[in-house]
């Protein structure tokens, strides 16, 4: 019996909220489903190539323990991934940045490109992987404009 499962095809984040303590959450992308497991835990799941921002951070009585933002793609079933945790199977991880001063500044980035009216789940995969280079190497990347989105699109168009 064949039957289409579509919860097969999807990537599930688990995200939990301990104020001050834990707080995973999503910064930006298109949730398929979501699933309360209790109060401070729930799982969010999305389509395959779809792009999301995941922040993670937690802290302990001595201060922040990790501050972490990555920008993944979901892959489809049978295509590579990179593990990542919290999210399953994994995806392509375009961006990851730890650290809060380097997470602040993707947060901001992200933020500006919002105010220009374009989706981050919309821009172009190569720019969050610039957008990780840069700030590894202690660089400022480019700003994502309406005109580079618009590039994008077109790209996006040919293939299609």
């Amino acid at each position: 019996m064949i039957t289409n499962n579509i919860t097969g095809k999807l990537t599930h984040v688990e995200l939990t909220w301990l104020e001050k303590r834990i707080e995973h959450w999503i910064r930006f992308g298109a949730i398929a489903s979501e699933k309360v497991l209790d109060r401070s835990r729930r799982v969010v799941s999305f389509a395959p190539d779809s792009v999301f921002g995941f922040v993670r951070w937690a802290s302990n009585d001595f201060g922040t323990v990790i501050s972490r933002v990555d920008v993944v793609r979901a892959v489809t079933p049978g295509e590579a991934f990179s593990t990542l945790p919290f999210v399953r199977p994994g995806g392509d991880i375009l961006l990851r940045i730890s650290g809060w001063p380097k997470v602040e500044r993707v947060l901001q980035i992200i933020d500006a490109m919002e105010a220009t009216g374009i989706d981050p789940a919309d821009a172009a995969p190569d720019h969050w992987r610039h957008v990780h280079n840069r700030l590894t190497a202690g660089e400022e990347p480019r700003p994502y404009t309406a005109t580079r989105h618009h590039a994008w699109l077109l790209r996006q168009g040919a293939e299609a």
